[in-house]
């Protein structure tokens, strides 16, 4: 199986280690993709009106400046890179060994400024939505459709798509063909602060379950012995199967 996650806003830096090496990272094939976004995203981030043009706040000025050092800032895990709330119920740190090696395995972070990223690949903090349109590359999600269209079905395999993304980063990927029939869109009924909270449960009790379903219907009996699921076929051959997870209530 293959978890989509969505990166979070809110990034943890340090202020020793080695900078981004961009040959070291995993899915090698978006390597000119990545590359191709450094040098826009940090001259845009040194703009006056870089704010605007990011779509965050002016305040967040320590965060913009991040991403003007993007090859020279001390890189860091993306298991320990991302925060919140999504993060926070996944609780890497707290994983068995065994666990954690199924985490490596089957999460990925969809990422506006590097296509996709295993929890192992190492990458500075920076502050970059998929919504953006950077300037001298256009929108992000289109940036990203193409190279991630050619690297992530052989990532996939066999396996399942489960997908944790939120719409903006999913424009960047949608699974085609016959992989199509293996997309499932987790969605937490009713729930607005719980969303996230309740997908971080998700991915945690996949990491934790040594079963790997290949179906739908085997995704839902796995997640169905901690939650409250109700599956749904799709509403088209280019829709996802949706997997309704219900909050847990304690």
């Amino acid at each position: 199986m293959l978890i989509l996650l969505p990166p979070s806003e809110s990034k943890t830096g340090r202020t020793r280690g080695r900078p981004l090496d961009l040959e070291r990272l995993s899915l090698p094939g978006l390597t000119a993709a990545r590359a191709a976004l450094l040098g826009p995203v940090a001259e845009v981030s040194g703009r006056p009106a870089a704010a605007d043009l990011l779509g965050v706040s002016p305040n967040l000025t320590e965060e913009i400046a991040r991403n003007t050092q993007l090859t020279t800032a001390p890189s860091v895990p993306t298991a320990d890179l991302y925060t919140g709330v999504l993060y926070d119920a996944l609780d890497l740190a707290s994983l068995d060994a065994t666990a954690r090696r199924r985490a490596n395995r089957r999460a990925l972070v969809i990422s506006a400024l590097f296509g996709a990223l295993r929890l192992t690949d190492r990458v500075p903090p920076y502050r970059l939505s998929m919504a953006v349109n950077v300037p001298g590359v256009g929108p992000l999600a289109g940036h990203w459709r193409q190279p991630l269209a050619q690297e992530l079905p052989a990532v996939v395999g066999r396996g399942l798509v489960i997908d944790c993304r939120s719409s903006t980063y999913a424009a960047a990927w949608v699974p085609q063909g016959d992989l199509a029939r293996r997309w499932v869109q987790i969605r937490v009924p009713g729930a607005t602060h719980m969303a996230k909270h309740t997908r971080g449960l998700v991915t945690r009790a996949l990491c934790q379950s040594p079963e790997d379903p290949r179906t739908p219907s085997g995704l839902a009996e796995v997640l169905a012995e901690a939650f409250r699921v109700e599956l749904h076929q799709p509403a088209s051959a280019t829709k996802p199967w949706v997997l309704d997870v219900h909050p847990p209530t304690s």
